[in-house]
């Protein structure tokens, strides 16, 4: 690599990264967010081994980076007050890209090999079903048009009421369309599961469709911005915050939480782990198990409160 201009050794790795993020988005169909969040970390990595070697980085560097090298990345990370659940996922997508450098280029050594932060095991902090529901309606009564309000209730009820992600609610089309009993949904790595559909969700999303200003097509989100468009996923996560401010809820009460509340009400009724696991659309049991331990939770809580001996 001698001779080569610094910049130009440095735009090497960084075109790698922008590479590596089309094969995450159409090889392996990640999501957008995750796209976006692996090709952030591997800019980051290629901007501290510029300061880490003294100079530009080129592919090849990449490849032989020892254990030493990354967890000095992850040292200067958490000097910058990334926590440890953090750390890990970034030391993630670290291996993925240097993975991927080494294949690219026709290497296949064992990667570097460190040990990420340890992480404390925290669970999902469901919402009763009254703030769950109290939260969807005050959403939807602030919005600034009665069908961005419908709009806002119905996506708010597939999260609580099927255990959808936001960004499968926003997949949705007008294929959806006539909401029956079940909805077929795509989660993450493309994978399609079949959920049901109680009568709120359904007649929330009618209501919403005989309100909605702009004509439905097949391919047309179902759930759509005020001038049309697709809807921004951070608009959904700023009416839910803001909702939650009103109602003084718990920050924890977030979108994802509803779903997390879906998963923990079913399984304090008495569903099954495995059919849990299908309608949340998980690859493995284990991270469908974790909800055992919510319940739990949720149990001793009440028999604290309640039992005269606690």
């Amino acid at each position: 690599m001698a001779g080569q201009p610094a910049a130009s050794l440095n735009g090497d790795a960084r075109a790698l990264a922008g590479r590596w993020g089309d094969y995450l988005r159409h090889d392996r169909r990640r999501s957008q967010h995750t796209v976006r969040a692996y090709v952030a970390t591997a800019h980051r990595l290629i901007a501290f081994l510029a300061e880490h070697f003294g100079g530009a980085v080129d592919q090849a560097q990449l490849y032989k980076l020892t254990a030493a090298d990354l967890r000095a990345f992850l040292a200067r990370r958490r000097g910058e007050g990334l926590g440890a659940a953090s750390a890990a996922r970034e030391l993630s997508g670290v291996r993925a890209f240097l993975k991927y450098a080494a294949e690219q280029a026709g290497r296949h050594e064992a990667l570097p090999r460190t040990r990420a932060p340890k992480r404390p095991r925290t669970l999902p902090r469901p919402a009763a079903p009254d703030e769950a529901m109290g939260l969807a309606q005050n959403a939807a009564e602030a919005a600034s048009a009665p069908w961005i309000g419908a709009r806002d209730l119905a996506i708010l009820l597939l999260l609580y009421g099927a255990g959808l992600r936001v960004a499968e609610a926003l997949s949705l089309t007008g294929r959806a369309l006539p909401i029956g009993a079940t909805l077929r949904v795509t989660g993450k790595r493309a994978k399609t599961r079949i959920v049901p559909v109680v009568p709120a969700v359904r007649e929330a999303i009618e209501e919403y469709v005989r309100h909605r200003p702009y004509p439905m097509s097949g391919d047309a989100p179902l759930f759509v911005g005020a001038r049309g468009g697709p809807l921004n996923p951070d608009l959904v996560r700023r009416s839910v915050a803001a909702a939650r401010r009103r109602l003084g809820l718990p920050d924890s009460l977030t979108p994802h939480a509803l779903r997390h509340s879906f998963a923990t009400h079913l399984l304090a009724r008495g569903v099954d782990l495995r059919a849990l696991q299908e309608l949340l659309g998980h690859a493995s049991l284990s991270s469908t198990q974790i909800y055992t331990a919510v319940d739990a939770a949720r149990l001793l809580d009440v028999y604290r409160h309640a039992h005269p001996r606690a």
